[in-house]
């Protein structure tokens, strides 16, 4: 793509004329759709190019353009620019907008035209000049619908399939970013799909889909537990397989990343506590998986090496010695109290729920859960795997006592109970997650921890050692 150096007058969004040539619109790409072809009727066994663009050049107004043309011409202009760039089209036809064809599949704008962009008219540069690019990339914090406007995570869930079919909007953060899996339709088709989980102070874990190349690069660039989304246009729809909501990012959607408004910085300011205080961390449920479908056995250099070829969460065990397990600490660093609404971390005798953001904040009492809430380091003959997450009710039945059982025991029983762990060898059954805030980038959740049977462990250890 060629860099705009051209000093000729810019016209904005908003004074665009119909049918008027020779005009030149800057602006900043807030959404794009892949490439598309259609047979071209004019030339019989050649096909037509296209894809779609949203540029925004002020806070109130933005356009679509659309791009037409030979294979070569729209996969290279495809190419040479991404959401977040600024650009400078010159000389594009101005046309109405047509709501019944074309225009029904692309972003709501506020405009009455759209943008149509050919090979013999037109020219679409990357803009050079800093000091638009700069006035310009503060645009693309602004949400393009009604800040305000948008259903939570858990106003869908609790509307459920009434809200089946309807294109709306939400306010979400990034909890995880999937891996892009790649499929082939029945009738030969290739296709790309990537799953993203969002979160708010009402649900811990929704997810959204996106099948189109230009949504999952997108995606990809957004850091999980860091980036708050204001998605315009998501499609709700009822997920058989999962028997709950699911959100699709579609042609017509438009995604704000980290938007700057009060409910953006709000549910920003939220996610950052609750990552710093592990709460999210609860959303890790061992029941999402049944222990006894948990069978593939690993050493913990294993895990390591498992975790780092692949991003996605799995489950294995490993006979191992818990080679930390601090219960002998003082008490307000085994047992933690939570809110039962959003896990937010309270401290103990809390009135009420210091986050926020929490539905249960303006309650007359604070409705709050107490567990052992630990991290513990595991270790075998190849390595250790540290800081993994030891919370209730898992802990209670691996040391065989509740909290309130624990909190009574002398500190000689806590220390006895604390050894009888460090000196056997225990089958534990992990999750491994990817994680950016440990140096290993990876995380363990204990699933299930006990002692473990010299006879299996021998069994076991002999057959890894002969791999």
């Amino acid at each position: 793509v060629k860099m705009n150096k051209t000093t000729d007058t810019v016209i904005t969004i908003l004074v665009l004329l119909l049918f008027f040539s020779l005009q030149k619109v800057t602006g900043i790409v807030i959404g794009k759709t892949d490439v598309k072809s259609f047979p071209d009727r004019k030339n019989v066994g050649a096909d037509r190019f296209t894809f779609g663009f949203t540029v925004k050049d002020s806070p109130d107004f933005f356009i679509n353009v659309a791009a037409w043309g030979s294979d070569f011409y729209v996969n290279g202009l495809s190419n040479s620019f991404s959401i977040g760039d600024c650009v400078t089209i010159e000389n594009p036809l101005v046309a109405s907008k047509d709501p019944e064809k074309g225009d029904r599949f692309c972003p709501t704008t506020p405009s009455l035209y759209r943008l149509l962009v050919s090979e013999a008219h037109s020219q679409v540069c990357l803009c050079a000049d800093v000091g638009t690019i700069d006035r310009m990339l503060l645009l693309i914090h602004l949400p393009v619908k009604d800040p305000g406007d948008f259903y939570s995570l858990g106003d869908i869930v609790a509307n459920g399939q009434q809200l089946d079919g309807t294109v709306i909007n939400i306010l979400a953060a990034v909890k995880s970013t999937g891996e892009p899996k790649q499929f082939t339709t029945s009738d030969g088709r290739k296709g790309q799909r990537l799953e993203v989980k969002l979160f708010d102070d009402s649900v811990s874990s929704f997810p959204i889909i996106c099948w189109d190349r230009e949504a999952i690069q997108f995606a990809q660039t957004w850091i999980p537990k860091e980036t708050v989304l204001f998605i315009a246009d998501a499609k709700i729809s009822f997920d058989s397989f999962r028997s709950g909501m699911a959100a699709t990012v579609n042609s017509k959607t438009i995604i704000t990343v980290n938007p700057d408004t009060r409910e953006a910085s709000l549910l920003f300011s939220y996610a950052k506590q609750l990552c710093e205080s592990g709460a999210l961390d609860q959303d890790e449920k061992p029941e999402n998986v049944s222990v006894d479908a948990i069978i593939d056995v690993y050493t913990v250099s294993q895990l390591k090496q498992k975790a780092q070829k692949s991003p996605e969460a799995f489950f294995g065990i490993t006979y191992s010695f818990i080679s930390k397990l601090d219960l002998d600490s003082s008490v307000s660093k085994v047992i933690r109290t939570r809110c039962s609404m959003c896990k937010f971390q309270v401290t103990e005798g809390a009135q009420s729920c210091t986050n926020q953001l929490c539905q249960g904040r303006d309650q007359a009492s604070l409705l709050a859960t107490t567990g052992f809430d630990l991290l513990v380091d595991l270790t075998d003959h190849t390595g250790t795997l540290h800081a993994c997450t030891l919370r209730s009710p898992v802990a209670e039945k691996a040391l065989g006592c509740t909290p309130i059982e624990f909190t009574s025991l002398t500190d000689d029983e806590r220390t006895a109970m604390k050894w009888k762990f460090l000196l056997e060898r225990c089958k534990i059954y992990v999750k491994i997650l990817p994680s950016a805030k440990t140096r290993s980038g990876i995380r363990g959740v204990v699933v299930a921890c006990s002692l473990a049977d010299p006879g299996e462990v021998k069994q076991h250890m002999s057959a890894l050692l002969c791999l």
